[in-house]
Parts: structure tokens; C-alpha cells; sequence
């Protein structure tokens, strides 16, 4: 551990700007509805990429997005008390299925 302090030393929890950001949207009548993710303990969070690619290879190539900029993703997201926002995350769950991944199908009987 460093015992001195220095001006230029950035803040662990200082968020730095983001900047534009494309934002996972679904597709509503009404027009496109931001999409708000939760994190692996449960906490609902945003979630923006800084490049289509990106976005691309996490949550597939038919997922919908729009531009913002991050002020106005947090602006839209607060009063649904989202207070979390992720940049480019990396990993994602596939989605909840019924049916146990390794459940042992039973071999059908004969009467």
C-alpha cells in the first residue's frame, strides 16, 4: 500500500465519462424501451457499449440499440431507480430455461 497521496491520482470510484453509448433497446409500439439488466448478485443496472461490435458479440446481432450519451442514459434510468451503469461488459447468461441443462432424460417403459 502506498502511504503518500498525489493530486493526479484518479479516484477508484470517480466515474470517468463515458460519452455516446448504444444502448440495448426492445421494440414497443410506442417506440423502442431501454432494456435494464441485473448483475450476478441481482442489482438492476444499464447497460452501454462504446462500439456496435461490441454490443454485437455480447448480446447478438439482432439486438436493437440507439445512441445516448451517458448523462442521458442515467437521466432516463434513475427515476426507475437503476443507479448502475456498466460499459462494454463481456459476459452474459444465456436465458432461464425450465428444463435442468443436465437433467437425465428416463427411458420410456414397456407394458
Amino acid at each position: 500500500m502506498c502511504l503518500f497521496s498525489y493530486d493526479d491520482d484518479a479516484d477508484p470510484d470517480e466515474q470517468a465519462p463515458a460519452g455516446l453509448l448504444y444502448v440495448p433497446v426492445r421494440t414497443e409500439a410506442a417506440g423502442p424501451a431501454l432494456r435494464v439488466f441485473r448483475t450476478p448478485l441481482g442489482e438492476r443496472t444499464a447497460v452501454g457499449f462504446t462500439r456496435r461490435d461490441l454490443l454485437t458479440a455480447t448480446l447478438g446481432a439482432g439486438q436493437p440499440a440507439i445512441l445516448l450519451a451517458e448523462p442521458a442514459l442515467r437521466a432516463l434510468t434513475a427515476p426507475l431507480g437503476v443507479g448502475r451503469l456498466v460499459v462494454d461488459p463481456v459476459l452474459s447468461a444465456p436465458a432461464v430455461t425450465t428444463k435442468p441443462v443436465y437433467a437425465a432424460e428416463e427411458p420410456a417403459r414397456a407394458l
